[in-house]
Formats: structure tokens, C-alpha cells, sequence
């Protein structure tokens, strides 16, 4: 038997399972619609390795790749463990995605097959006769929604109970080495078609020490609402969990008005925002218990200036304002250190700096491009999968090219600006423009459509309000919530437009590029011909 390497996530498990197997590692609260689920690291060791076996008898070998459609559930973690048993690599998928983006994203990483939730599986039927090497489902048959099909209603397809409920028997990792791909985290594609980042199993549980640098400590209880397709539950909460011996507490998805009951009932004393959540949670009524709660800190990616330090004093509570990205780079605000606003300085592993368009450092204050690399001058390193071209570019010179408009002040604080290029970024999702126009393109009332974004009403620094500027076939039976109606159908939630802007035309240049400026000049949220999305 090879020995173990704890950067290998499947070692790690079996490592812990060995050494700690009633430990209870993860605690998903079900909001009252099912008994909470709890798994220990020798239970997540055991399904494990029952999906592994479940993922050999489908065919599945080192290298294949399968997509992951579900939201907080044990069985995410379990099977992305066993995608490291088996050296398969998953492709987490926001489970709301559906049409053309959920296609392209299954195709182009050439999933043999998709492990998947009931509530999802109608979105994967629509696109099935699309996906030639897509073979196989499994599927977690949970019923919380009304209407969802079950694995018996779709060809191909068998429940994931029965594969859970098979007799135990191990398996062994072919992974012998930590740099051997994980998953694949596809980006939103906000300058063209997503781009999927490989993930080895040694960057993804090397993401402990992220827990251990913004201060988690032994008895700490992270909680997220934030969903496990994306980096910063994966990273920031799950795996310093994992590595860290700590019990994290997970709700499948983020509820502004349960936050504080739940850190409450389960002693959770960290938690992780994004973009305009911290907002949202600020807008609720003030109530008496505010303050009554067991949070130490919060890591934040975008707390707005304006609400900061009342958010603080409100929930007494400390913020840690931290920035990173899937295809790397970090940087921290430590608590109580710098100034209110700044996400901070690199860690001592990391270099950063701000630079023009020519490479040159920018002065202080100065806006220009972040960019970073481990420190010592090795060389960044990105793998966008199939995608060489991309690869390079994003580490042109050996730095990681962030794409993030930034600047620094005269002491090395770091301040976001903008994302380069004027990408949509709502609710920390990169917005990709072309996925909302062709959904409501394909509106039998809506002639011509342009998406651009507006500085979010959150607040929250670089976070952006997604706007369509439609224009009727024909004003008089032209229906703003028909639109808003298949925007929600089509489209995940953070893709569905905040406003629809009703114009005669679109202002386009001779070359037909839409002339943003002058819709912005145009629109105000409550003007004419303005219509906000009601939720």
C-alpha cells in the first residue's frame, strides 16, 4: 500500500476516519423540512466509498469527469470524496442552471455522467439528447419540491439511496499524486464562453490554511447558506473544516431572515458574505436580540463601507474583509487592523501589485490591474481545461492577471474599484451578459434586448444591478412580468435582471456595438419606462 498524503482529499478522509471517526464533522439543517443531517468523518469515509464503487460500475475511471448538481447536502461532500478515490474529476454545477449554459458546461468538459439532484433532474432531461457521452445518472431523491421527477421517470437514471445502501467495501485511491485534478469550477463567462479551473486535490486541501490565516480556532463552528458548487464554501468553509478538525454547519441555501436563529441554535461563531448579503442582512428589522448571538467574525468579499462598522456594533461582531478568486490569488483585511473599506494586504505566501495597461506599478491611489504570484518570484500558475490559449494569457509574465480594477493607498492598503472590462458582477456571480439576452431574445414580445449593469443598490463595493433594455415588437402588448416570467424560468437567480429598461431602440455605434453610456444616462430605478422585478 502506497503511503498517505493528506493533500490527496480521499487520504485525508480515510486519515481522519482512522484517527477520529465519531467526530462530527458536518451539520446540514433542513429549515424544519427534514430531520438534520450529520455526518462523522467515519460516515463520510464509509459513503464514500459506496459512491466510489457506484462511479466504477458506471464505467467511470481515473481522469473521466462527471457534473455534481445539488445543493447543500451530505451527499455533495461524500461524492466529491469519492471523486477523489477513484481520481475522477467532478464538475460542481449551481443546480438552478439550466438551458444552453448547463449544456455547454456538461459538454465541454466531456461528463460521462451527472450525479444529481431530483429537483434538478428536469433541467438535465431538457438538454439530455444534446449530451452524446452523457450516459449515466444518479439521482439524490430528496422530494422537497413539489412535482420533481425521480430517477424511475428518466432513462439511464437510478436512485443514489440504492447505491448508498450497498454493502461496504473499500477502495483504495488510484491518486498517488496531490497535483492530480479534483474538480472543475467553471467560471460564468463574462467575456466569452465559461471557462472551467482545474483543481487539484493538493490546492484544495492546502485551503485549510486559509482557515487557520483568518484566525478559525479548535471549537470553532463555520455556517454557510452559500452553495458548495462555488469556491468560497468549498474552500473557506468546507475544506478548513475538514483539514482542521472543526464541525461546520450548512443550510442549503442562504436565508436572510433564519441567519441569526440559526447561528443561535447551533453555536455557530464564524460565517462567510458575499457581494450585496451583507446588505440584505442589514435591511432586516432591528430587533432586541441583535447582539444576543455567538458570531466572533464574519469573512466578508464585499462589505460596503456605509454599513461596516454599524454592521459591527449591531450584531457585535467583527468583520474580516478578505478577497480571493477561484483561479487563485488572496488577500486580508485582519480584523481591527487598516482602514474600514480596504480588502486588505496579500499574505505573507503572496505577492501583489497594481499595474497599468503597459505592466508599470501603479502610484498610490492610482486604479490599475491586480495582479499577484506565490511569493519569491515562482511563477503563477492557472489550468483552464481544454483551453490553453486562456491558461496562458491569465498568467501572462508569470503573474495571475485578476482582471479586478484596483488601487492601492500610500500605506499598501488595497481598495477594489471596478472589474476590468465592466463585467457584471451581482451577488458575487460574474454575470455573462450573452445568457440573458438570448433568454429573453427568444421572448415572442421583446425585438431587440442589451444587458449592462448599474452600481448595485446594495452598496456593496464593485457589485453591480443586472439591467435589460428591451425593445417591444409592439409597446401597446408588451407585458414587463411575461418577461421578468421567463427570465426566471431560463435562468439561474442571480442572472435574472433586476430592472427591465423599455426603450424605442438601442443606441448602437456604425459598427452595431450597443452604446451603453446612453442607457445609463436614461435609466432611474422608478422612471419611465423602467420596471424593477418583483420578488
Amino acid at each position: 500500500m502506497r503511503p498517505r498524503n493528506e493533500m490527496i482529499l480521499a487520504d485525508l478522509i480515510t486519515a481522519r476516519a482512522e484517527q477520529d471517526p465519531d467526530h462530527e464533522v458536518v451539520v446540514f439543517e433542513n429549515a424544519g423540512i427534514r430531520d438534520d443531517e450529520t455526518r462523522s468523518y467515519g460516515q463520510l469515509h464509509a459513503n464514500a466509498a459506496r459512491i466510489a464503487a457506484g462511479l466504477l460500475e458506471r464505467g467511470i475511471s481515473k481522469g473521466d469527469r462527471f457534473g455534481l448538481l445539488m445543493r447543500n447536502h451530505p451527499e455533495f461532500i461524500e461524492t466529491m470524496i469519492a471523486a477523489s478515490i477513484t481520481g475522477s474529476v467532478f464538475v460542481p454545477i449551481d443546480p438552478r442552471t439550466k438551458g444552453e449554459k448547463l449544456a455547454y458546461t456538461l459538454r465541454h468538459a466531456g461528463c460521462k455522467g451527472a450525479v444529481v439532484a431530483d429537483y434538478s433532474l428536469a433541467h438535465i432531461a431538457e438538454i439530455r439528447n444534446g449530451l452524446a457521452e452523457l450516459k449515466w445518472l444518479l439521482v439524490l431523491e430528496r422530494a422537497e419540491e413539489e412535482g420533481c421527477p425521480t430517477a424511475a421517470d428518466i432513462a439511464g437514471a437510478q436512485n443514489l439511496a440504492a447505491v448508498l445502501a450497498a454493502p461496504l467495501r473499500e477502495i483504495d485511491s488510484v491518486v498517488d499524486d496531490p497535483k492530480h485534478p479534483l474538480e472543475i469550477i467553471y467560471t460564468s463567462g463574462t467575456t466569452g464562453d465559461p471557462k472551467g479551473v482545474v483543481l487539484s486535490n493538493a490546492r484544495y486541501c492546502g485551503a485549510a490554511m486559509l482557515g487557520q490565516l483568518m484566525g478559525y480556532e479548535a471549537g470553532d463552528r463555520p455556517y454557510t447558506g452559500l452553495s458548495l458548487t462555488h469556491g468560497n464554501a468549498q474552500l473557506i468553509t468546507l475544506a478548513s473544516t475538514l483539514g482542521m478538525r472543526l464541525t461546520a454547519v450548512f443550510s442549503r441555501k442562504f436565508t436572510k431572515s433564519r441567519l441569526w436563529d440559526i447561528t443561535r441554535n447551533y453555536n455557530c461563531t464564524v460565517f462567510s458574505l458575499l457581494g450585496g448579503m451583507a446588505t440584505a442582512i442589514y435591511s432586516e428589522p432591528v430587533r432586541e436580540n441583535d447582539a444576543d448571538n455567538p458570531v466572533r467574525f464574519v469573512t466578508s468579499a464585499g462589505m460596503p463601507v456605509s454599513i461596516w462598522e454599524a454592521f459591527e456594533k449591531r450584531f457585535d461582531l467583527k468583520i474580516l474583509e478578505a478577497y480571493g478568486a477561484i483561479e487563485g490569488g488572496f488577500a486580508m483585511k485582519p480584523i481591527g487592523v487598516g482602514p474600514v473599506g480596504s480588502f486588505g494586504k496579500a499574505p505573507p505566501m503572496t505577492e501583489i501589485k497594481i499595474v497599468d495597461e503597459e505592466g508599470n506599478e501603479c502610484a498610490p491611489g492610482e486604479i490599475g490591474e491586480l495582479i499577484s504570484r506565490p511569493l519569491g518570484g515562482e511563477k503563477a500558475e492557472v489550468e483552464y481545461y481544454g483551453n490553453e490559449k486562456a491558461s496562458q494569457d491569465k498568467t501572462r509574465g508569470g503573474w495571475l492577471r485578476s482582471g479586478d480594477m484596483c488601487h492601492a493607498d500610500e500605506e499598501g492598503w488595497l481598495f477594489f474599484d471596478y472589474r476590468k472590462g465592466g463585467a457584471i458582477r451581482h451577488n458575487g456571480d460574474f454575470v455573462n451578459p450573452g445568457f440573458v439576452e438570448k433568454v429573453i431574445a427568444e421572448h415572442p414580445q421583446v425585438g431587440d434586448v442589451f444587458v449592462y449593469g448599474v452600481p448595485a443598490a446594495s452598496g456593496a463595493p464593485g457589485e453591480k444591478d443586472v439591467v435589460a433594455a428591451v425593445v417591444p415588437l409592439d409597446a401597446a402588448d408588451f407585458s414587463a412580468a411575461s418577461v421578468f416570467a421567463a427570465c426566471r424560468k431560463g435562468l439561474e437567480a442571480n442572472f435574472v435582471p433586476s430592472y427591465l429598461q423599455v426603450v424605442d431602440e438601442i443606441p448602437k455605434t456604425a459598427s452595431e456595438k450597443p452604446q451603453e453610456r446612453f442607457l445609463i444616462e436614461r435609466f432611474s430605478p422608478g422612471g419611465q419606462g423602467v420596471y424593477a422585478q418583483q420578488r
